[in-house]
C-alpha cells in the first residue's frame, strides 16, 4: 500500500509540475500511405493587376526517426508556380543537414532523407530554398526558410533522470488531499521523509521496459506559528547627544517557521514614544531597530516607555484559527546626561545702529545658557575670522556689543559676524550665533543735479520759455517720500536773464526771463542752483549749469552751438579756423626756439664768468705765460690727478681757527701749463681755508712767447723797408704765398728808388 501510494505521488509530481508530456506517435505506415502530401506550392509571378505577397509560405516537413527503409525516405516536395514542367527551373537546397542528411531532385523538387535520423540527438533542422532559371541561374522566387521536424517513435525504456527526487508536502495537511501523506505531519517535528518508487511501461513498443528510483519528500512550511518576544520589557540606554535617525538599540520577537514564513514587522504601539521613536525590521536577523526621530533631551524628560508589536508578514487564513500571529513587548528607555555647549537665546541676533555713532556705543546683547545639570557661566567672544577689521567689540561676561569704529552707511550698508559662547567649566564646549547689523543712514550729504546738462539757450528765445529739466540724487540712503527744493542763489535772483520753476516732483525747469540772447556779446551764462532735500538735519548745496547761447531756426531747433558759428558769416569754416591757430603756435614755437638760441650764444661756454652749476666757484686772475707759451700740455693730467693729501684736515668745512696767508712761488719764464696747474693745485691743497675739494677753481694762465716772435709792428724800431722777408721761404710750403707776396714789394721798391 506503501509503495502504491508512493508512486501515485511521484506521478502527481512529475505531471502536476510539467515535467512529463504524452507522447502521440504517428506509424510510420501512415507517413507511407499518403507521401505525396508534403508539398508546398511556391508562389509564381502574377499580373501587374494582382497584389500579391512576396516570398514563399512554408508548411512544416515532418519525416519518422529511425526510419530503416532501403529506399532514402520521402521528405516533402518543393513547387514553384512559374514552373511549367517544362525543365526551365532548377530547386536548390541550403542550410541545415543539406547534401548530407536531405537532398532535393533539382528538376522536380523531391526532398529525401539519405539516412537514419535520431530525435533524441537532434529534434529538427532548418533548411533554404530557392527556385531560378535553369538557363540565366537568376532567381525565380526569393529564398525562404522552412523546417523538417523528426517525429519520435518509443524506442527508450522510461528513466528517473535526477533520482532521488524531492517532492515537498505542505505540513499539517489534512489526510485525503495527497495520499501519501502521513496524518499530522510536523514540520517543526521532522522536515524529510524517504520513499521508493517503481515505474514500467507497459504499453511501449519494447514489452515492459521498467525503472526504480528512490523519492525524497520535504515537508515544506507553513506559518503555523506566532512570533513571541523572549521577555516582555527591554532596558535601552540612550545619550541625550545622540544623533537624530541614529540606531539606538535593538529587539528581537522569536518565530520557529522558516523563510517568509518566519519575517516579522514591528510597530510602536500609539502612546509615549510615538513622536521620538521609529522601528524598523532588519531583514537579515528579523530583529526591530528601534531609531530616534527627535533629539532627546536630559534636563527636559529622562525615561520614556512604550509598546512594541511584533506580528508576521504573510500569514496564512488556514491557521486563523490557531490564534493571534501576534505579540507585544514593553520598551522603557532611559536618557543619559551628556555635558553640552551653552545654548543661545536666539538663532540669529539683528541690530541697528546709526552711522557716525561714537566708538564704544552699546549697540545690542547676546545671551547664551548651560542647561546642564550644575550649569556653568559663560563667556563670549567675537569670531575675528568674520570680523576682520573689528568693527565691533563684545563684554565677555554680559555679551553687551559695542562699537569699536565709526560707520559709514555709505561704505558699508551691513555687517554679518559671528559671535562665540563657551562654557567656563570646560572651554572646548563652545557654541556660535550669527549677529547682523544694520547700519541706519544719516543725512550727512547735501543733494546735487543727478547728471552734468548740457544746456543751450537760442539767441531768438522767447520769456517764460523752459530750455532744461534738471534731476537731483542724494548720496543718503534717502528714505520714503523724499523730497528735493529747487531755487536760484540770491546773488542770480537779481539777474534777469534766467529763472528756476520747481515742479515739486524732484524735477524743475530753467526757464528765460528774457528775450534776444547774442552769442557775440555773451556766449555763455552761469546760472547758480540752489537745491535742498527734506531729511534732518537738511542738507543744500549749489549747483552751478552752463548755458550756451546757440544760433537756432525759426522752429527753434539748433543750428550751431560753437566758436564757429561767430566767424561763420566771413566765410571762415572749422578747418580754416584750425588751420590758422596751428600756424600761430608754430611761430610762437619758432620764435620761442629763436630767442632760445640766441641766449645761449651769449654764454661762455668755457665758464670763465662767475656763474657755476655747482655750490662753490672761485675765480682766479692770474695772468698765462702769453704767446711764449706753445707747449703742449697732458689732458690726462687732468682727468686722472694724482693728488696726495698731508693735510687731513677736514675740506667739506670751513675751519674757524686757522688763517694761513697763502705764498704762490715765482712763476718761471718757461713754465708749460702742466706744471702751471700742478703747482695751483698743490697750493689749494696745501690751503685750510680753501673751498671744499668739489668746487671748481679757474686760473688764468699766459703762454711763453711764439719761436716766429711778433708779427705785429708795434714797438717796431724798424720801417717795413728795412725788414728783410727772406726767411718766410725758410718756412717751408705754408708760407710759401706769404714770402712771395712780401718778396715781390720789396723787387718793387727798389725798382722804383732806382
Amino acid at each position: 500500500m506503501l509503495t502504491r501510494n508512493c508512486l501515485s505521488l511521484l506521478l502527481w509530481v512529475l505531471f502536476d509540475g510539467g515535467l512529463l508530456t504524452p507522447l502521440h506517435p504517428q506509424l510510420q505506415q501512415t507517413l507511407e500511405a499518403q507521401p505525396r502530401e508534403n508539398v508546398v506550392t511556391m508562389p509564381g509571378r502574377r499580373s501587374s493587376a494582382q497584389r500579391v505577397k512576396r516570398g514563399w509560405v512554408w508548411n512544416q516537413f515532418f519525416v519518422l526517426e529511425e526510419y530503416m527503409g532501403s529506399e532514402p525516405q520521402y521528405v516533402g516536395k518543393l513547387h514553384s508556380d512559374l514552373d511549367k514542367g517544362a525543365g526551365t527551373v532548377k530547386y536548390t537546397l541550403s542550410g541545415d543537414g543539406a547534401g548530407t542528411v536531405f537532398t532535393i531532385d533539382e528538376t522536380t523538387g523531391d526532398i529525401h532523407a539519405i539516412r537514419s535520423l535520431d530525435r533524441e540527438e537532434k529534434p529538427f533542422y532548418t533548411l533554404r530554398a530557392q527556385a531560378v532559371d535553369i538557363d540565366t541561374r537568376k532567381p525565380l522566387e526569393p529564398e525562404s526558410e522552412f523546417i523538417i521536424k523528426v517525429q519520435d517513435i518509443n524506442d527508450n525504456e522510461p528513466k528517473f533522470l535526477d533520482g532521488p527526487y524531492v517532492a515537498s508536502v505542505p505540513e499539517m495537511s489534512p489526510v485525503g488531499v495527497i495520499r501519501t501523506a502521513l496524518p499530522n505531519m510536523d514540520r517543526e517535528v521532522k522536515e524529510q521523509y524517504q520513499v521508493l518508487i517503481q515505474a514500467k511501461d507497459m504499453g511501449g513498443q519494447l514489452g515492459g521496459l521498467a525503472g526504480t528510483t528512490t523519492v525524497n519528500i520535504t515537508l515544506t512550511d507553513v506559518n503555523d506559528n506566532p512570533p513571541r518576544f523572549p521577555k516582555s520589557i527591554f532596558h535601552l540606554k540612550v545619550p541625550e547627544s545622540s544623533l537624530v535617525g541614529s540606531a539606538i538599540g535593538r529587539i528581537r520577537a522569536v518565530d520557529p517557521d522558516f523563510g517568509k514564513n518566519a519575517e516579522i514587522e514591528y510597530n510602536i504601539v500609539p502612546g509615549d514614544g510615538g513622536n521620538l521613536f521609529d522601528i524598523t525590521t532588519d531583514e537579515n536577523t528579523q530583529e526591530g531597530v528601534i531609531k530616534l526621530k527627535k533629539p532627546l533631551d536630559f534636563e527636559t524628560k529622562k525615561a520614556y516607555t512604550f509598546k512594541v508589536e511584533a506580528s508576521n508578514v504573510h500569514l496564512d487564513h488556514r491557521f486563523h484559527s490557531v490564534g493571534p500571529f501576534k505579540d507585544t513587548a514593553t520598551v522603557k528607555i532611559n536618557v543619559l546626561d551628556v555635558d553640552e555647549p551653552p545654548v543661545f537665546s536666539k538663532p540669529m541676533y539683528t541690530m541697528e545702529v546709526y552711522e557716525d555713532t561714537p566708538v564704544g556705543t552699546i549697540i545690542g546683547a547676546v545671551t547664551a545658557q548651560d542647561l546642564d545639570v550644575g550649569s556653568s557661566s559663560v563667556r563670549y567672544f567675537i569670531d575675528r575670522k568674520s570680523d576682520s577689521d573689528s568693527y565691533f567689540t563684545i563684554d565677555g561676561s554680559e555679551g553687551t556689543i559695542a562699537t569699536n569704529e565709526l560707520l559709514d552707511r555709505e561704505s558699508t550698508a551691513q555687517y554679518n559676524f559671528s559671535i562665540i559662547a563657551s562654557k567656563v567649566s570646560n572651554p572646548l564646549l563652545t557654541s556660535k550665533v550669527n549677529v547682523i547689523i544694520n547700519v541706519l543712514d544719516v543725512n550727512e550729504f547735501p543733494p546735487e543735479i543727478s547728471v552734468p546738462y548740457e544746456t543751450s539757450v537760442c539767441e531768438n528765445a522767447k520769456p517764460g520759455q523752459v530750455i532744461q529739466t534738471v534731476s537731483a540724487a542724494d548720496k543718503d540712503l534717502s528714505p520714503a517720500g523724499q523730497r528735493f527744493s529747487f531755487r536760484l542763489s540770491p546773488e542770480a535772483s537779481t539777474k534777469p536773464n534766467f529763472t528756476v520753476q520747481d515742479y515739486r516732483n524732484n524735477t524743475a525747469g530753467i526757464e528765460t526771463r528774457r528775450s534776444g540772447y547774442s552769442r557775440r556779446q555773451q556766449d555763455l551764462y552761469f546760472l547758480p542752483v540752489v537745491i535742498e532735500d527734506s531729511s534732518y538735519p537738511v542738507q543744500s548745496s549749489t549747483n552751478t549749469m552752463t548755458i550756451h547761447v546757440c544760433r537756432c531756426d525759426s522752429d527753434g531747433t539748433i543750428l550751431s552751438c560753437n566758436v564757429e558759428a561767430i566767424f561763420l558769416p566771413v566765410g571762415l569754416s572749422t578747418g580754416a579756423l584750425i588751420a590758422i591757430l596751428l600756424c600761430i603756435v608754430i611761430l610762437l614755437v619758432i620764435v620761442v626756439l629763436y630767442v632760445a638760441l640766441r641766449r645761449q650764444k651769449k654764454k661762455d661756454t668755457l665758464m670763465t664768468s662767475k656763474e657755476d652749476i655747482r655750490d662753490n666757484v672761485i675765480h682766479y686772475d692770474d695772468e698765462g705765460g702769453g704767446e711764449e707759451d706753445t707747449q703742449a700740455f697732458d689732458i690726462g693730467a687732468l682727468r686722472n690727478p694724482k693728488v696726495i693729501e698731508d693735510n687731513k684736515i677736514r675740506r667739506d668745512i670751513k675751519p674757524d681757527s686757522l688763517c694761513f696767508p697763502r705764498q704762490r712761488p715765482p712763476v718761471e719764464d718757461n713754465t708749460d701749463i702742466r706744471d702751471f696747474i700742478n703747482q695751483r693745485l698743490q697750493e689749494n691743497d696745501a690751503d685750510p681755508t680753501a673751498p671744499p675739494y668739489d668746487s671748481l677753481a679757474t686760473y688764468a694762465y699766459e703762454g711763453n712767447g711764439s719761436v716766429a716772435e711778433s708779427l705785429s709792428s708795434i714797438d717796431s724800431l724798424t720801417t717795413e723797408a728795412d725788414q728783410d722777408y727772406d726767411y718766410l721761404s725758410d718756412w717751408g710750403p705754408r708760407f710759401k704765398v706769404l714770402a712771395e707776396m712780401f718778396g715781390e714789394e720789396e723787387n718793387y721798391n727798389t725798382d722804383k728808388v732806382t
